[in-house]
């Protein structure tokens, strides 16, 4: 008896159904299509895993993932802009570090929305978008630099550290309305925490020290992503 089965066929709008769904599960990311142009959104959660991997019950953001993914987003046609929504603890700092400095550096629309708590490394990363937003109850730690494991204690390791905090102080100031001094002074502020130094700031008053540029949601966000979208397009389209 001859086998009459055949492989089932997949449409291409099941196809694209399929991917949707799989980068959903994959990279808590999704395109939408919207009557501006297709607009990606990219969520950045949990803790930024860099070359180290994190405990399997940890929920964390890739930077393998991440920094590629937004590479191809800035040469792609098919997004018009992206928006990035945030709810970290922070991290590993050089690839929280990198996956900052390459959103700072698309030409294409781009907004971050805080929502939850965006910490520590979480902060340059709120602030590298063309415009950033925050919700009123949203949280951001702002502390030095740490590191676990081993540490030598020698000038050099000091040294190390110090630089590489000037390099994320910087990075705020330039991408932000802060000043490099002020953001450096709630760093190492003493009265906020208990075992800590650092500040804890909250969406209004993260806005009112220049570091999200407005208090705002979900709406606020779209809304501002498709202005700069309507913006970017050349007169008469």
């Amino acid at each position: 008896m001859s086998d009459t089965t055949k492989p089932t066929e997949v449409s291409g709008e099941n196809s694209e159904a399929q991917e949707t769904t799989q980068n959903l599960l994959d990279l808590g990311s999704a395109m939408t299509k919207t009557p501006y142009g297709n607009i990606y959104c990219l969520t950045i959660i949990g803790q930024i895993e860099g070359h180290t991997v994190a405990n399997s019950n940890t929920k964390t953001t890739k930077y393998e993932h991440i920094l590629p993914l937004l590479a191809k987003l800035e040469e792609s046609d098919e997004a018009a802009g992206v928006l990035f929504l945030l709810n970290t603890v922070g991290g590993d700092v050089e690839a929280g570090l990198a996956i900052a400095e390459l959103i700072a550096s698309m030409t294409k629309p781009t907004v971050s929305i805080v929502l939850g708590g965006s910490h520590s490394i979480g902060i340059p990363l709120a602030v590298s978008a063309k415009r950033s937003f925050a919700v009123p109850s949203a949280a951001m730690t702002i502390h030095p630099v740490r590191v676990s494991g081993t540490v030598i204690a020698a000038p050099q390791t000091y040294s190390y550290f110090q630089r590489l905090q000037e390099r994320i102080v910087a990075f705020v100031a330039s991408n932000s309305r802060i000043s490099a001094e002020k953001f450096e002074a709630l760093m190492l502020k003493k009265e906020d925490m208990a075992a800590d130094v650092g500040s804890v700031v909250y969406g209004e008053e993260a806005v009112e020290l220049g570091l999200i540029d407005e208090v705002g949601g979900l709406k606020e966000g779209l809304q501002c992503l498709f202005r700069q979208i309507e913006e970017g397009k050349p007169a008469g389209k």
